[in-house]
């Protein structure tokens, strides 16, 4: 009997890891808690190898030697999975390449309101000589702050909004920044006066109205909080909606790693027919939030994506930056137009 009982319980404990390693396979991956666990893959493969070392020293007591080490096989192949999933993905990388006379560096920051000033978000966006900067949580007063500043430093931008409501919230607007040598650029309506928007905090769509530029969208999916899961699940497939056509860029807080996009995806794309510009240039295991943990302990849920007339070129996440007051890491993208 007890030993029928060790098989069943190394079996459920097997089920278990399994799901949290690979929750696509089983269709899991927006739901709670699920989706809240595997968010931290870094989190994840530490405490498998935990467990494992535990398991191990348990493993000394002849009475459980058995179970104790069933158990420890699990936990070690579960532990190297994840490890070998964020490797995959990619730890980091430091710097961009050279920027030529087509590419198109994208940065979203998540600032956390007025917690990052503008001076700082300005100072990085030129540094890191942004052509879209999108900024969740981000009022069109404090983005034009921001455009100001870089005005000043020599890069010129326009700003872009939108809003719900002006309740003081600043997580209810959302600010995109677009360098004049794009074109011009308009926000949509429906994105204005949300009739098809992300449900609880706002992005923006950003048409051009002259030059051939791409549709820019700058994202801002709503946290998944037990009580906001459907929300949450409706802005992504929104989100995945908005990257149809070839000429898409896509960048912001999209409160999701790659794990929660799974068959949000066509043709190939990881939302939409968008694909993830990190993932495919070593940044995509790179926590962006919360600065509270190391980056690669960190949810990678701040994005940017292009689809199929961008080819992204490089990428960084900006450690350097943890103190500045934000939760979230500045995400900085090259992008260069396929041929």
């Amino acid at each position: 009997m007890l030993r029928l009982l060790g098989i069943l319980v190394t079996v459920l404990c097997a089920i278990a890891a399994a799901i949290l390693t690979w929750p696509q396979f089983f269709r899991l991956e927006r739901t709670f808690p699920i989706a809240q666990i595997v968010s931290f893959r870094g989190f994840l493969a530490a405490a498998f190898a935990i467990a494992f070392v535990l398991l191990l020293l348990l493993a000394i007591a002849r009475p459980i030697r058995g179970l104790a080490l069933s158990l420890a096989l699990v936990t070690l192949i579960a532990g190297v999975a994840n490890g070998a999933i964020l490797l995959s993905r990619g730890i980091g990388t430091d710097a961009l390449p050279e920027k030529g006379p087509d590419s198109i560096r994208v940065m979203t920051w998540n600032t956390a309101g007025s917690a990052t000033s503008p001076e700082t978000v300005a100072q990085i966006a030129v540094a890191m000589d942004a052509d879209i900067v999108t900024l969740p949580e981000t009022t069109i007063e404090t983005g034009e702050q921001v455009a100001l500043a870089m005005r000043d430093l020599g890069h010129r931008m326009w700003a872009h909004h939108a809003e719900y409501g002006t309740d003081g919230w600043d997580a209810r607007s959302t600010t995109l920044l677009i360098s004049p040598d794009l074109g011009d650029y308009a926000v949509i309506d429906s994105s204005t006066d949300g009739t098809s928007n992300t449900s609880t905090v706002p992005s923006a769509v950003a048409m051009p109205t002259s030059g051939d530029g791409p549709i820019v969208v700058a994202a801002h999916a709503v946290a998944p909080r037990q009580a906001y899961m459907q929300h949450w699940r409706d802005d992504l497939q929104w989100l995945a909606d908005q990257c149809v056509d070839p000429n898409v860029i896509m960048a912001g807080d999209f409160n999701a790693t790659i794990d929660h996009m799974g068959g949000l995806g066509m043709d190939g794309g990881t939302l939409g027919r968008c694909h993830d510009a990190a993932a495919d240039t070593g940044n995509g295991g790179v926590g962006t939030w919360s600065t509270e943990f190391p980056a690669v302990m960190g949810a990678p849920i701040d994005h940017v994506m292009a689809s199929s007339h961008w080819k992204p070129t490089g990428s960084v996440v900006l450690r350097s930056m943890d103190g500045s007051g934000s939760d979230h890491r500045p995400l900085v993208v090259q992008l260069e137009p396929v041929p």
